[in-house]
């Protein structure tokens, strides 16, 4: 047996990627990523502003296979519209990946938010964007892979959606994680069972990658308390996620599907 084909499994220069949540800070890497895999890079973000930035900082050979689109992904229409520009510009979607996520509140005018007074305006931004997002999301990325007779989709989850978050890493750090977040990051998981199940014998893999914390110069205090929880006694980097996101999209993976894919350095493992 040789393994000649091993580039050949990590080429995406056939595919089209619809991503969400693109231009966030995560979302830049997997972007920048799917481009050096030669890939045609369709960038879903409700941010026009960040949009603009992160391609105009791109370099010239990139901007040919990139399409910037302005989206609520908690509205249909503007999904379904979003969906047709990918399909008029670049073709049928192949891969796509869940990765917006609402913005965490969990302080409001300074002091950490009591589960019992938590305001019920984040809990639906929560469920609109997390959940709802990916649900149209894949409604319309399924409509195209079934045309193309193949697809991927990667929904982005979080150890928050396997364990629950353990307050006392916190301390004083200003930081925490709240209920909406958990609740909508561990439905995705099952989600991701069930799209795989529903698309069972179309040559469709549907997939979660949960991460654990990634470093981005958090507190001593709190970073001294979640790396002591990890086997690794370290935080992802980026890079960490972008290698797992190659692997679970390309044809590397080609007999990976239905399953919640962990980067946490261990911290679940215990």
């Amino acid at each position: 047996m040789t393994y000649s084909k091993i580039s050949q499994w990590y080429d995406l220069s056939e595919d089209v990627i619809v991503l969400t949540g693109a231009a966030g800070k995560l979302g830049k890497h997997y972007a920048n990523a799917f481009l050096e895999a030669n890939a045609k890079v369709a960038l879903f973000d409700a941010s026009q502003e960040a949009l603009d930035e992160y391609v105009s900082n791109l370099e010239e050979s990139y901007r040919q296979n990139v399409l910037s689109i302005v989206c609520d992904i908690s509205n249909k229409e503007e999904v379904i519209d979003s969906f047709d520009k990918v399909k008029n510009t670049f073709g049928n979607c192949s891969i796509l990946i869940n990765n917006a996520a609402a913005v965490q509140v969990t302080f409001l005018e300074g002091s950490l938010v009591d589960f019992e007074d938590f305001p019920i305006e984040v809990w639906k931004s929560n469920l609109d964007v997390n959940l709802t997002g990916a649900f149209l999301c894949c409604q319309e990325a399924g409509k195209h892979m079934l045309e193309r007779e193949k697809g991927v989709i990667l929904n982005i989850s979080s150890i928050y959606g396997v364990v629950g978050c353990d307050q006392r890493i916190y301390g004083d750090s200003g930081l925490n994680s709240n209920i909406a977040y958990a609740a909508t990051k561990s439905g995705l998981i099952n989600f991701t069972r069930y799209l795989a199940s529903y698309w069972q014998g179309k040559n469709i893999r549907v997939n979660c990658l949960s991460p654990g914390g990634v470093y981005n110069n958090q507190p001593d205090e709190f970073f001294n308390n979640y790396t002591e929880k990890t086997m690794l006694k370290k935080m992802s980097e980026p890079e960490d996620l972008v290698s797992a996101i190659l692997y679970l999209v390309s044809d590397a993976s080609g007999m990976v599907t239905g399953i919640n894919h962990l980067v946490d350095g261990g911290y679940t493992a215990w």
